[in-house]
């Protein structure tokens, strides 16, 4: 029996965290993609004069290399936990499923984004666009032909939805038709067809991506990858999008499929460098120090942006504008207060009500918060889980 437990121990201690790296990378990401619309006081025309400013530089760093190239990887996340419950469960038991934790938060978190955005923009409180129409404001609501303009990184969880809707069928393909699959989303993704079963056709390309990254079990073998060579890619392709952005800018607006040719190359990358990053931080403090933090994850995703536009004017009142001289402060912290301020919303709503808490969180607040550990005892847990370690 004491063998039999060694050599469990031992083999547990080979495995690569995956579970745990996949909460470090979803917190990491949608930190990342609040860097996409961060508060900075300005419109499109006073935006546009600042762009070539140390500031607009910042920014533009902080949205396309960073904030850009965390949402790849949501994908491929979202497609590798996918493939076991669509292979196991029935279709429709599936798809509730899903509609549950996808499509009534997206819609619950539009219709508060309209009610309050709207509302403090209609009685002159908030500089923010209204809907002309109901049929606009119902466009809005379920990112039908467009992203909800209020709160449009929840166009997202739409596309993601529908790559669920086809999930199961994904799921039983052969790994031939399954590549196909692949290869049409690549396609697609890089042609710039505009064609409103998807808003976003690589949310398709980097979903399929996990189902066969999990089928061929990559992300296991990833690990043992060396950390410089995961990074390397992006780090190489990162300098030729900057360059391209900086000598290019006018043509690419103009040419969208050479515009996706040069981005999918450095979202590939950003998603590997990442995903090598979450395992590495996986057994270490820091790594389960943000893996508490993977709970509210969901949470933030969908509020972040009415978190911005109620609290960016007031906090902005007294930091500045972009262009004022602490604005960069400002900016670079706006994903740690918006994450405060989620958890602020999240502890409220699991106050007042945890059935409520758990819908517009997607199900992440309807259990019990786990425990925390003591500070020996998270050390121990991941001196645990580095090769070699001994009970």
């Amino acid at each position: 029996m004491a063998t039999t437990s060694r050599l469990s121990t031992a083999a547990a201690t080979r495995d690569p965290p995956v579970r745990e790296a996949i909460g470090i990378a979803r917190v990491l990401c949608i930190l990342g993609i609040v860097y996409v619309h961060a508060w900075t006081g300005l419109d499109g025309d006073a935006l546009a004069k600042l762009d070539s400013t140390h500031q607009g530089i910042l920014r533009w760093v902080l949205i396309e290399l960073v904030g850009r190239s965390a949402v790849p990887l949501l994908g491929a996340i979202s497609g590798w936990l996918s493939g076991p419950s669509a292979r196991k469960r029935t279709y429709g038991a599936f798809v509730k499923v899903k509609a549950r934790t996808i499509l009534a938060p997206m819609l619950l978190w539009n219709l508060i984004a309209m009610t309050l955005v709207c509302g403090f923009a209609h009685w002159g409180r908030l500089a923010a666009p209204v809907p002309a129409s109901p049929w606009e404001a119902l466009d809005w609501l379920g990112c039908i032909t467009q992203p909800n303009p209020i709160n449009v990184q929840i166009s997202f969880l739409r596309d993601l939805f529908l790559c669920m809707c086809a999930a199961p069928l994904f799921a039983r393909l052969g790994d031939r038709w399954l590549w196909a699959a692949w290869g049409l989303a690549l396609l697609w993704s890089a042609s710039g067809i505009v064609f409103p079963l998807l808003l976003r056709p690589p949310i398709l390309l980097f979903f399929l991506s996990g189902m066969l990254v999990r089928r061929h079990g990559i992300a296991e073998r990833i690990a043992a990858w060396p950390l410089w060579v995961c990074l390397l890619p992006y780090l190489l392709i990162a300098p030729a999008k900057i360059a391209a952005s900086s000598f290019y800018d006018d043509w690419l607006k103009a040419h969208v499929a050479a515009a996706d040719a040069i981005d999918l190359p450095i979202r590939f990358a950003a998603a590997l460098a990442l995903w090598r990053i979450a395992l590495a931080l996986a057994p270490r403090r820091l790594g389960l120090a943000i893996v508490g933090m993977e709970r509210y994850a969901f949470l933030l995703f969908c509020c972040h942006l009415v978190l911005i536009w109620l609290l960016g004017p007031p906090i902005g009142h007294v930091v500045g504008k972009m262009g004022t001289p602490l604005y960069p402060l400002l900016l670079l912290v706006q994903p740690l207060l918006a994450l405060g301020g989620t958890i602020l919303v999240g502890r409220a709503l699991e106050a007042i009500s945890r059935p409520t808490a758990g819908l517009l969180s997607g199900g992440r607040l309807a259990a019990p918060r786990p425990p925390r550990l003591p500070r020996r005892a998270a050390s121990a847990k991941g001196a645990a889980s580095k090769p070699g370690a001994t009970p």
